[in-house]
């Protein structure tokens, strides 16, 4: 080396008698002074890993605490009206998936009904967001909202239980979606307000993607999305309510 990594001394013509791995001003030995160098910065990247990994641990540990929390103390009655409720959503949710994309069973259904609205007023709220935002409006705040109604009862209202029944939701609305997805090519369902063909939302989706014989598969895609999450929400709820009746068992004489 020709400059000191510590003092920055040069290196001249008269310490060509002095050793090449010795500084001739401040005495250190170079190849030593960059080990110990890279040692250090290797000991402080490790220190900042562990304390991202320490970090990421904890937020983790915290976010399944939050999703998992269930009240220290709960009535007798409030535990079967959950169980009652959960088993009544597991057959309904089974209906739906057993149903596949058909839009006789899940067009006609009570669900639809609830859903049709606020799809109708997703339109509306991404309006803003251009012609292509307003047309996936619909069915995408659709399904947002109930999820973003169980990330209120998770983190806010610290209601597990309403929460899963919230994310049953949101997987019944993908599903919802799926026969509107299907019909893209055929544009054939009746639309609210008697909309002509043009007026379809999947069918202008996905030819402004070009993408239109596509529909079947991304009906099949929202289907099978929603599904899952159905089956996500029913598991969820039911290991809610088994923390919940240990947290019974010393009230109420082992349940």
């Amino acid at each position: 080396m020709t400059i000191c990594p510590k003092c920055n001394y040069q290196r001249q013509a008269h310490d060509a008698q002095l050793h090449p791995d010795i500084c001739p001003h401040c005495g250190i030995v170079y190849s030593k002074f960059i080990a110990r160098q890279q040692e250090q910065t290797l000991q402080d990247k490790n220190e900042i890993l562990d304390e991202d990994t320490k970090t990421k641990a904890g937020i983790r540990q915290q976010l399944i605490a939050a999703f998992l929390q269930v009240p220290e103390k709960a009535s007798k009655e409030t535990f079967y009206a959950r169980l009652g409720l959960l088993i009544a959503f597991g057959v309904w949710g089974f209906y739906f998936i057993s149903a596949g994309v058909d839009w006789e069973k899940i067009g006609s259904s009570f669900m639809h009904n609830i859903n049709l609205p606020f799809h109708e007023f997703g339109h509306l709220l991404f309006i803003p967001l251009g012609e292509f935002m307003m047309i996936l409006g619909g069915s995408l705040f659709q399904v947002l909202l109930p999820l973003l109604l169980t990330l209120v009862f998770v983190f806010k209202q610290k209601d597990t239980f309403a929460g899963s029944i919230t994310l049953w939701w949101c997987g019944q609305s993908f599903i919802d979606v799926s026969p509107y997805i299907a019909d893209a090519q055929y544009r054939s369902l009746p639309l609210v307000g008697g909309g002509g063909e043009e007026s379809h939302d999947w069918g202008n989706l996905l030819t402004m993607l070009d993408a239109l014989e596509h529909a079947p598969a991304v009906a099949n895609a929202s289907f099978a999305f929603g599904s899952f999450i159905i089956l996500v929400a029913l598991a969820w709820g039911g290991w809610i309510l088994k923390l919940q009746r240990q947290r019974l068992v010393p009230f109420y004489d082992h349940i």
